[in-house]
């Protein structure tokens, strides 16, 4: 389980292909305190260390995950948002985010208002219905406020603050983003479905 609340920006040092994908990912986390078999949420895909060095750690990523995320796109270089999983006692400061995504959004458009930049991002249809106004998404492992929503196009405004510590940074129209959408919501809505309301 995770908070959406990055603690590190990676990077990218190497990606193997092969069916399957491994990659290794540089990282300010002290790797001495990461067993192998932890999970690490990158880029808010819940992600199983099965080899570790002084800074970096490397991960095995199933066909399956790269089929339903945008980790298939990762390249030497790329910076993607890190957090490690909850312990007992850590502060809850974002939502309950686990790490499975549930599909990928795109960027529609980004807009700078004052020192905030509202993000626009088109959600695929089968998740629209579980995003609503004030609720909360995981986006690229980012636990985030939604702020409208018309149809399956929503909106989030990112301060100052989360662009400095986390990739959102760098975001742009039509970029591929990891969606995961609130596990309340998605349980609300299968229950309203059963009971026929």
């Amino acid at each position: 389980m995770f908070t959406g609340i990055i603690t590190d920006v990676g990077r990218i040092v190497a990606v193997e292909t092969g069916g399957d994908m491994r990659a290794r990912i540089a990282t300010g986390y002290d790797t001495g305190t990461i067993d192998i078999g932890a999970s690490i949420a990158s880029d808010g895909v819940c992600l199983t260390v099965v080899d570790l060095g002084p800074d970096w750690y490397e991960v095995d990523i199933s066909a399956e995950t790269l089929s339903k995320t945008n980790l298939g796109g990762w390249a030497a270089g790329k910076r993607v948002n890190l957090e490690r999983a909850l312990k007992v006692g850590d502060e809850l400061g974002g939502h309950i985010v686990s790490g499975h995504v549930d599909g990928v959004a795109e960027v529609v458009s980004v807009t700078d208002e004052g020192d905030s930049t509202r993000v626009r991002f088109r959600a695929p249809e089968a998740l629209a219905k579980f995003i609503a106004p004030k609720g909360s998404v995981a986006l690229n492992g980012t636990s985030l406020t939604v702020n409208e929503v018309e149809g399956n196009v929503f909106g989030v405004n990112l301060i100052a603050h989360t662009k400095e510590v986390t990739t959102w940074g760098g975001v742009a129209a039509g970029d591929a983003v990891n969606l995961e959408i609130d596990t309340l919501a998605r349980y609300v809505a299968r229950l309203a479905e059963v009971s026929g309301t």
